[in-house]
């Protein structure tokens, strides 16, 4: 037992820089109580004496503000950061050296019985506000972005964003030396986001704006080359067309500003 809590003390201080002092996170870390408690609640769940693991599980729900479900089967070095608000369901399962921040829920979205909450893999890591919904698997190494709304199966070391949840492609990790230290030494971006993550929607958007203005460049070289054939077709002059600030500096290539400016 007491090696467990040395794990779990140690854990905190491996994730959160915040923690200064041993007996700070034995006293004002209500992540950590709550994970001790549910080691109670959960007990007293698999030997049969349900009212009392259900009652402690409430207890720590008062002091804590994270609630646990006994029945939920967590795995070694469960970090909850910060924690108020976080919902683990009854048949939820949480594998070693998960990662969760506040407000997160791992719920279902069924009253039938049997498995109908989530099971994180190892090394899972959820941002605060996300919702994890459902009696499937996310893979060892994932990431739940913030605010996120997961509905459906995460790969393995796949980050999952937006409402519904979507897998992104994360970029390549940065190339100083001092941030590959820090990122070796944590092992997780907090709260489940990456530096430069992209959006595949706003990516998606651009890619066809960008199309719009070869378009327009085109279609300017058209009625020029007609205007010098046939000096009765007029030029075409198109309006320059606003890009919004995701689309790279929101301005047009140089030569659609050449086609505006004719």
């Amino acid at each position: 037992m007491f090696s467990r809590i040395r794990e779990d003390i140690r854990s905190v201080f491996e994730r959160d820089p915040a923690a200064k002092s041993v007996w700070e996170v034995l006293t004002c870390y209500p992540g950590l109580h709550a994970v001790w408690g549910h080691r109670v609640s959960h007990f007293f769940w698999r030997h049969g004496w349900r009212w009392l693991g259900r009652f402690n599980s409430h207890v720590a729900r008062w002091l804590t503000g994270i609630e646990i479900h006994p029945g939920a089967r967590l795995g070694r070095r469960f970090f909850i950061d910060h924690g108020m608000g976080v919902v683990i369901g009854e048949t939820a399962q949480v594998g070693d050296d998960c990662t969760l921040y506040q407000g997160v829920t791992l719920g279902g979205t069924s009253l039938a019985g049997g498995k109908r909450h989530p099971t994180l893999g190892n090394n899972v890591v959820v941002g605060s506000g996300a919702k994890v919904l459902g009696g499937f698997t996310v893979g060892d190494g994932a990431r739940i972005g913030s605010n996120a709304v997961v509905v459906r199966e995460v790969p393995a070391g796949a980050t999952a964003i937006g409402i519904p949840a979507r897998i992104v492609q994360e970029q390549p990790p940065p190339v100083s030396p001092s941030a590959q230290n820090i990122a070796s030494k944590l092992g997780f971006d907090a709260y489940g986001i990456t530096r430069d993550m992209p959006d595949p929607v706003a990516n998606a958007i651009s890619a066809m704006l960008d199309h719009i203005q070869q378009l327009d460049q085109r279609l300017v070289q058209v009625c020029e080359f007609l205007h010098q054939v046939d000096s009765r077709m007029p030029e075409l002059k198109l309006a320059q067309l606003e890009l919004p600030d995701f689309c790279a500096d929101g301005t047009l290539l140089p030569e659609a500003k050449k086609a505006d400016a004719a």
